[in-house]
C-alpha cells in the first residue's frame, strides 16, 4: 500500500509539471506516514546525509566560477585563442566552437554554463561568418556536451557523493572520453562543411598566435591551476573549486576589470539560487533513496536483469543501462536521473563486475547527450532562444550530432581502458 502510494504520487507530481524534487519529498513523506515512520526521521536523513557530504561544497564554487567566467568575458578570450589553433580548417569556426568548449570545460564543469555563456559568442561568430543558424546552434549544443566530461564536472561530484567513488579518479577518467568526443564532433563538422562548402578562417602568423596566447594566457591557466593542484597533491578537489573560483574572481574583478561590484552582486544571487535548486533536489533524493533501499528495489531490478538473461556479461548490462539513461534523458532532468536512478542501479553495476569509475564517467557522458536530445533538450531550447533560430530547425540539425555523440559513448563504454588508463597511472587499482 505505502509503496503504491509512493510511486503513484511521485508520478502524478511529475506528470503535472511540478519540480521533481517536490515530487520526491511529497511522495516520500506520504510513504513515511503510511509506514508509521515519524516525519522527524525524514528530517534526520537529510541533515545527516548533508553533514557527511563535504564533496558537495564544490558544487556552488564551480557554479560561481562559471558565472564569473561568463560575466568577465573570459569566454571571448578563449574563443579568440581557439580560432588561432583550428580556424584554418574547413568549417573553421565550427572547429573553433568545439576546441573552445574543450578549453572552457576545464574551468566550469557545466554544460549549461558553456551553452549560456560561450554559446552566445560562438553562435554569433558562426552566423556572422556565413554559417546557417541551425548548424551554428547544433555545433554549440554538441560541443557543450564536453563540458562536464572533461574535469571539473558538477555531475561527477554528485556521482562521487552517491557512489563513494574518488572524485579525483573520476576527473582523470573523463579526460580521454572528452577528447574523443571532441575529435568525433570535429570529424562530423568537417564532413558537413565540405558538403556545404562552409568557409575557413585565414591562417594566422606566429606573431598573431603569440599575441592571442598572451591575451588569453591567464584565462587558460585556470584549468592548469585547478587540475595541477589536485593531481600535484596541493589541494583536494573541493579545495580546488575554492581556489579556481577565487582565481576567476581576481581575473574578472581586478586584472581584466570586466566585472564590477553590481555585477558581482548579481552573480552571487544567481549562484545562491542555482545552488538552492540543486540542494533541494539532492535533499529530496536522500529521502527518496531511503525508501528505495528500504523496499529493496535495487535487488528486485538485479533479479529482473538475471531473469531476462542480461547479467550474462557486464557488456549487456552496460548496453541496457546506456539505453535506459538515453531514453530517460529525453524526458527527465539530468540531475534528477542521476540522483534517482544511480542509487537504484549501483548494486546491479557492482554485481556485474563493472568498475565504478568507468560507469561513473559513462553515466555522465550519457546524461550530457540527454541535454541535446528532444523533447526535453535543454541546450536546444537555450541556443534556439539566444539565436532566434526556430526550435524544430535546431532539432533537425542536431540528429547527426546526436548519432556521433552516441557513437563516441559506445567507444568509451566498450573500451574501458580509455576511461581507466589515466586513473591507473595515478594509482587507481580498479
Amino acid at each position: 500500500m505505502a509503496v503504491a502510494v509512493w510511486l503513484i504520487v511521485f508520478a502524478a507530481v511529475f506528470a503535472v509539471g511540478y519540480p521533481i524534487a517536490l515530487g520526491m519529498l511529497i511522495s516520500s513523506a506520504l510513504y513515511f506516514l503510511l509506514s508509521d515512520i515519524s516525519l522527524a526521521t525524514l528530517m534526520d536523513i537529510m541533515v545527516i546525509k548533508f553533514e557527511n557530504q563535504f564533496v558537495l561544497l564544490a558544487v556552488p564554487l564551480f557554479i560561481f566560477t562559471a558565472k564569473v567566467m561568463n560575466a568577465g568575458k573570459v569566454t571571448d578570450r578563449v574563443f579568440d585563442f581557439a580560432k588561432t589553433l583550428v580556424g584554418p580548417l574547413k568549417g573553421g569556426l565550427g572547429h573553433v566552437n568545439i576546441v573552445a568548449s574543450i578549453i572552457f570545460a576545464g574551468m566550469t564543469g557545466s554544460e549549461i554554463a558553456d551553452v549560456a555563456g560561450l554559446g552566445a559568442v560562438e553562435i554569433k561568430a558562426m552566423k556572422d561568418g556565413g554559417y546557417d543558424g541551425p548548424f551554428s546552434c547544433a555545433v554549440t549544443c554538441a560541443s557543450a556536451t564536453i563540458g562536464p566530461i572533461i574535469p571539473p564536472s558538477i555531475p561527477m561530484v554528485i556521482y562521487s557523493m552517491l557512489s563513494g567513488t574518488s572524485i579525483g579518479y573520476l576527473f582523470l577518467g573523463g579526460f580521454i572520453p572528452g577528447l574523443i568526443l571532441g575529435g568525433v564532433l570535429m570529424l562530423l563538422v568537417y564532413i558537413i562543411s565540405v558538403k556545404r562548402n562552409y568557409p575557413s578562417e585565414k591562417r594566422v602568423s606566429f606573431r598573431e598566435f603569440l599575441k592571442s596566447l598572451t591575451k588569453s594566457f591567464l584565462a587558460l591557466m585556470a584549468p592548469v591551476l585547478l587540475l595541477g593542484g589536485i593531481y600535484g597533491g596541493v589541494f583536494t578537489p573541493t579545495e580546488a573549486a575554492g581556489v579556481v573560483s577565487a582565481y576567476a574572481l581576481i581575473l574578472s574583478l581586478v586584472v581584466y576589470r570586466t566585472v564590477g561590484l553590481k555585477a558581482l552582486y548579481k552573480i552571487l544571487i544567481d549562484t545562491v539560487v542555482s545552488t538552492g535548486f540543486i540542494t533541494f533536489l539532492i535533499a529530496g533524493a536522500f529521502v527518496f533513496g531511503y525508501v528505495i533501499a528500504r523496499e529493496e528495489i535495487p535487488v528486485l531490478i538485479t533479479n529482473g536483469f538475471i531473469s531476462l538473461g542480461l547479467m550474462e556479461s557486464k557488456w549487456t548490462v552496460l548496453l541496457s543501462l546506456n539505453a535506459l539513461f538515453l531514453i530517460l534523458g529525453c524526458f527527465i532532468d539530468v540531475s534528477a536521473i542521476l540522483l534517482i536512478i544511480v542509487p537504484i542501479v549501483l548494486p546491479l553495476v557492482e554485481a556485474a563486475g563493472i568498475d565504478l569509475v568507468h560507469f561513473g564517467v559513462i553515466a555522465v557522458f550519457n546524461l550530457m547527450i540527454a541535454l541535446d536530445t528532444p523533447p526535453y533538450g535543454e541546450t536546444i531550447f537555450i541556443t534556439s532562444a539566444i539565436s532566434g533560430t526556430p526550435f524544430p530547425d535546431v532539432v533537425k540539425e542536431m540528429l547527426p550530432f546526436i548519432a556521433f555523440e552516441i557513437g563516441a559513448l559506445m567507444i568509451c563504454t566498450y573500451i574501458p581502458d580509455l576511461v581507466l588508463w589515466l586513473p591507473r597511472l595515478a594509482g587507481y587499482l580498479g
